[in-house]
C-alpha cells in the first residue's frame, strides 16, 4: 500500500511504483468511481474487449435495421 497526499488542488502523484506497475503514460486517461467508501481508479477497458458482455446484443450496424440505428 502506498499513501499520497491530496494537494490544494485536489490532486494526486501516483507513486511511481503503481506508476510503473500499471504501464501508466502521462495524459493517460483513468476511470474513477467509489467503492466501499474507498476511491478506485482503473484503466478503461477497449470497447472490443466488452464485446459479448450483454447476450444478444448485434455489433455491426449492418446487422441492425434502419429503425434500429435512429
Amino acid at each position: 500500500m502506498e499513501i499520497v497526499k491530496v494537494s490544494p488542488k485536489f490532486q494526486v502523484v501516483i507513486p511511481k511504483k503503481v506508476r510503473e506497475e500499471l504501464q501508466l503514460k502521462p495524459g493517460q486517461e483513468l476511470n474513477v468511481y467509489i467503492m466501499d467508501g474507498t476511491i478506485r481508479f482503473s484503466k478503461p477497458r477497449p470497447i472490443t474487449e466488452l464485446r459479448g458482455i450483454v447476450k444478444g446484443m448485434k455489433w455491426k450496424d449492418e446487422d441492425r435495421d434502419h429503425s434500429e440505428r435512429f
